[in-house]
């Protein structure tokens, strides 16, 4: 019998998804999230998207090492522009740059074929999203940043423009009109993003509807209410959403650290 089942054919392996790469990366389960995406990318190897997604894991590694994910750092405006944090690793920096590079290099190679492909400009808006979170945060340039995320917003605005039921666009669209409202008002008056007006509340209100309804980003609009949430001195709010994130990401220490300072603190 033994012997006879080594004859069988071996089983086909499940083709792997961008879903399964992104619950290993807010799980914070970086290999395997890579292993997904490379899995991914050998059987789609023009998409855009999985790089782009690439990207973003090499991102929040380096976030993660560097403790720039920590809440006291995120809503501490000091903190983000201080120079004495751990230096950016460089081989990681040449993966990250490597990741973006053939996002966009694959996604503008379709648009120029299709400036109207959604997934391509989808691409692109994450592209230049982990561009600008680079800069800002790991770089420390966040002022530098501002061009990056004005680009991100660009193509969050078209896609939205030809598909308003492409929900994940609506994380971007919420982050830039959450921060301009945020910024200065000298900056501010500087600073020009299409269709954002500054209105922190549309923001939210953005952010909530990706929480609620976006494929890929859903998770990481709950991270970036749960932010404001503490930036705003809404406790509770923030403890919700860590919360479901702890329950629905248990691999993920940093939800359940950041649900133990809540706690302290009651």
């Amino acid at each position: 019998m033994l012997a006879a089942a080594g004859c069988l054919p071996a089983l086909a392996a499940e083709p792997a998804t961008l879903d399964e790469a992104l619950r290993s990366l807010y799980n914070f389960d970086f290999p395997a999230a890579h292993a997904t995406l490379d899995r991914y990318i050998a059987d789609h190897p023009q998409e855009a998207l999985p790089y782009a997604f690439r990207g973003s894991a090499y991102l929040f590694f380096e976030l993660n090492r560097l403790g720039a994910l920590e809440s006291e750092f995120l809503t501490d405006d000091e903190r983000l522009v201080e120079k004495t944090r751990p230096q950016p690793d460089a081989h990681v920096r040449k993966q990250f740059q490597q990741a973006v590079g053939d996002a966009q290099a694959r996604a503008e190679t379709t648009l120029q074929a299709n400036p109207n492909d959604r997934a391509a400009l989808f691409a692109m808006c994450v592209v230049s999203g982990v561009t600008t979170d680079y800069m800002a945060l790991v770089d420390k340039r966040a002022m530098g940043s501002l061009a990056l995320a004005k680009r991100s917003n660009g193509y969050a605005q078209r896609l939205l423009k030809l598909d308003p039921q492409f929900y994940d666009a609506y994380l971007t669209a919420g982050f830039s009109e959450y921060m301009v409202g945020s910024l200065p008002f000298f900056i501010r008056w500087f600073v020009h993003f299409d269709n954002v007006e500054g209105n922190k509340q549309r923001g939210v209100r953005n952010l909530e509807l990706v929480a609620g309804k976006g494929r890929f980003l859903g998770p990481l609009a709950k991270i970036f209410l749960g932010i404001i949430d503490l930036r705003e001195k809404r406790p509770e709010q923030a403890r919700k959403l860590l919360s479901e994130l702890a329950h629905d990401y248990p691999g993920n220490p940093l939800y359940r650290k950041e649900l133990d300072k809540l706690a302290a603190v009651r």
